[in-house]
């Protein structure tokens, strides 16, 4: 059993990784200030493993009372995506690297740390749009920016890993409906088209339970994953936005799609993502999107676009 502080654990990810957590047994204490109002860790309130701090992981006094207790910290509390951290980019900075570089400087060289980052940061990689960890960073965004930023800190540690996460999809407690994946699949049920801009852009996919599976992993086999940066998502899931729309029609054949061939998409991300050297210490995402789009067809019913998006 661990002591494990998960901040940002009742978003996106940590409602699906805290109760996980619990179920292997280690004691999780989350720290959120529940920005978007979500009940998503009700079902795991009377586990008497679980504490659950209201608070913001600014405050300093609140965060060095906790972190002082735990053996492992996954800090997912951010502001996660571009469209989000342009709404007040000095908001987002203060969270996503002002409060991480706080946090590595109290850390101590026993306590793991294993903290998501982002592919987004290779931008459009090399000229074949190919990327693995050693490939050159290209950021675009404020939010990618501050992730690689933050990211050189971190190796600096004794017991950290990054995990240069693929964008995430499926179903979670706490939803997000403006990631691209399940963005595409609502539309194809409610409006029935999209139009798609720059659809030959390729980039990498990951399912969130994948994920999950992920830090647990590092959880397990500290030794397999200390002091390294990794790649995560789903090696089959490498594919251009176009390729995804077909894929979403397989499910719903009344999708439409059309491309815009004169206009540009804001976000100019566009890469292809290796996944070996994860999947060579023994940690492989299963996930298809097939089974994804499957299981947001059957779930997306339950959300509504205006409470559960980060912009």
């Amino acid at each position: 059993m661990k002591n494990i502080l998960v901040t940002g654990g009742a978003g996106y990810i940590g409602s699906v990784l805290v109760p996980s957590l619990l179920q292997e047994g280690h004691k999780v204490t989350v720290v959120d200030n529940f920005l978007y109002r979500q009940p998503s860790l009700a079902a795991v309130i009377t586990n008497r493993n679980f504490n659950l701090v209201y608070g913001d992981v600014r405050d300093k006094e609140l965060m060095s009372k906790y972190m002082a207790k735990a053996d492992i910290i996954i800090p997912l509390a951010a502001i996660v995506g571009a469209p989000a951290c342009l709404k007040d980019p000095e908001i987002a900075s203060s969270i996503n690297k002002d409060s991480m570089i706080w946090l590595f400087n109290k850390l101590s060289k026993s306590q793991q740390i294993i903290m998501p980052t982002t592919n987004s940061a290779y931008g459009s990689g090399d000229v074949n749009n190919y990327c693995d960890e050693k490939s050159e960073l290209k950021p675009l965004s404020l939010y990618a920016k501050d992730k690689v930023y933050v990211e050189k800190f971190l190796m600096e540690l004794e017991n950290a890993t990054s995990y240069r996460l693929a964008t995430v999809f499926g179903i979670s407690p706490r939803m997000r409906l403006d990631l691209l994946v399940n963005n595409f699949v609502l539309r194809a049920m409610t409006d029935q088209f999209v139009i798609l801009f720059e659809g030959h852009f390729k980039r990498n996919y990951v399912h969130v339970r994948d994920v999950v599976d992920a830090f647990i992993f590092g959880i397990n086999y500290p030794d397999k994953i200390k002091n390294e940066i990794f790649n995560f998502g789903l090696s089959e899931a490498n594919i251009s936005k176009k390729q995804l729309c077909e894929l979403i029609k397989i499910h719903l054949p009344d999708f439409t799609f059309l491309e815009a061939p004169l206009a540009k998409d804001p976000d100019q991300r566009n890469y292809l993502v290796s996944n070996d050297k994860i999947e060579s210490v023994g940690m492989k995402a299963r996930i298809s999107l097939s089974e994804g789009i499957d299981e947001l067809v059957k779930g997306l019913g339950m959300f509504r676009t205006y409470t559960h998006t980060n912009l």
